[in-house]
């Protein structure tokens, strides 16, 4: 059975979808993009203020649904800028401690102008 997750913790989807589904012990969210759930508004407009914003996003979501960070088994990264690397790479090593399976790309644009987004798939234990 697959379960919707869902938290005002975390922004509203902004489309036909929800912030995560959760099927058997896997959790698998929806992108989260550096959007303050309070307001609504982009937060930040350099790399570090927003990649903070989605790790903080994600936490909520994952807190919903009973999992965190820890157990994230895969990550993937969407960046508009690779240049963003590296200081994008800082921001992640805090949050990513257990160092899960990655992908990082550069894509040509992402929802609201964003300089990054973040999905991942993790267990609930």
């Amino acid at each position: 059975m697959i379960k919707k997750i869902n938290t005002n913790q975390a922004p509203e989807a902004i489309g036909p979808y929800s912030q995560a589904t959760l099927y058997g012990n896997m959790l698998f969210t929806s992108g989260q993009i550096p959007v303050d759930p309070k307001t609504g508004e982009i937060v930040g407009d350099d790399i570090e203020t927003q990649a903070k914003q989605v790790m903080e996003n994600l936490a909520a979501v994952l807190k919903e649904a009973g999992s965190s960070f820890e157990k994230v088994v895969k990550a993937t990264c969407f960046l508009k800028d690779m240049n963003d690397f590296a200081k994008f790479n800082e921001v992640y090593a805090k949050y990513f401690t257990s160092k899960p399976a990655r992908s990082c790309v550069a894509v040509k644009s992402l929802p609201k102008d964003v300089l990054c987004e973040v999905e991942v798939i993790a267990v609930i234990e």
